[in-house]
């Protein structure tokens, strides 16, 4: 019997996870049945199974690819030196997030924004996943606290405004924007970088002491 290549496991793999974050992005993970994933991907139960013992286990593995797809996104930004202007940063890493999976598209949206709001909610019943996230979300905070001491010590930022403060607040602009994203529908990631030029306009000086 021929043995199947790693490229055809992988691809299969990839099939049924796709197929499965649609229907997700759709339908949410718990009004998702295995058997609607088996007619999403047009595969036997047996072949599906091979991959995943259940929807748990399908649920765990998208959720676990998307966390670490904006893990990535977020740290791989804030690597920059020296990093561009707030506006511009939060632009490019919304880019680069919106632009994961983005040949999945539901009812004409793409999937990732629904799918993140599903993965978030998913954190506060899946103990294993809530872990995952706070990982991920204090390793992005770490490098966005580097990235605002590089403000501040360029005279971009008010220095006396805490640097956490500041790394929470732009991450929190990035995770907002995702939600209007899937309740509202698709807009333009520029309409976030001229809200936030024009709030930054607003802070040049610091207060009298």
């Amino acid at each position: 019997m021929a043995r199947v290549s790693q490229e055809h496991l992988d691809a299969r793999r990839r099939q049924i996870l796709d197929g499965a974050a649609r229907l997700f992005a759709r339908n949410g993970f718990h009004a998702t049945s295995m058997q609607d994933v088996l007619k999403e991907v047009d595969l036997s139960a047996g072949a599906v199974y091979r991959y995943f013992s259940g929807k748990d286990e399908l649920i765990a593995a998208i959720a676990r690819e998307v966390l670490g797809e904006v893990r990535t996104a977020f740290e791989d930004v804030a690597r920059q030196s020296p990093p561009p202007p707030p506006d511009v940063l939060v632009g490019e890493v919304l880019s680069r997030v919106l632009g994961i999976w983005e040949s999945l598209s539901v009812d004409a949206e793409p999937v990732l924004p629904r799918l993140i709001m599903q993965v978030w909610a998913e954190t506060v019943r899946h103990e294993e996943l809530a872990v995952v996230l706070a990982q991920g979300y204090e390793a992005v905070e770490q490098g966005w606290v580097r990235v605002v001491e590089a403000y501040q010590d360029a005279g971009l930022m008010r220095s006396d405004i805490p640097a956490e403060d500041a790394a929470r607040t732009m991450i929190g602009a990035v995770q907002g924007f995702i939600a209007q994203q899937a309740l509202f529908g698709t807009t333009p990631v520029e309409m976030l970088q001229n809200g936030l030029r024009g709030l930054m306009s607003m802070g040049g000086a610091e207060p009298a002491a």
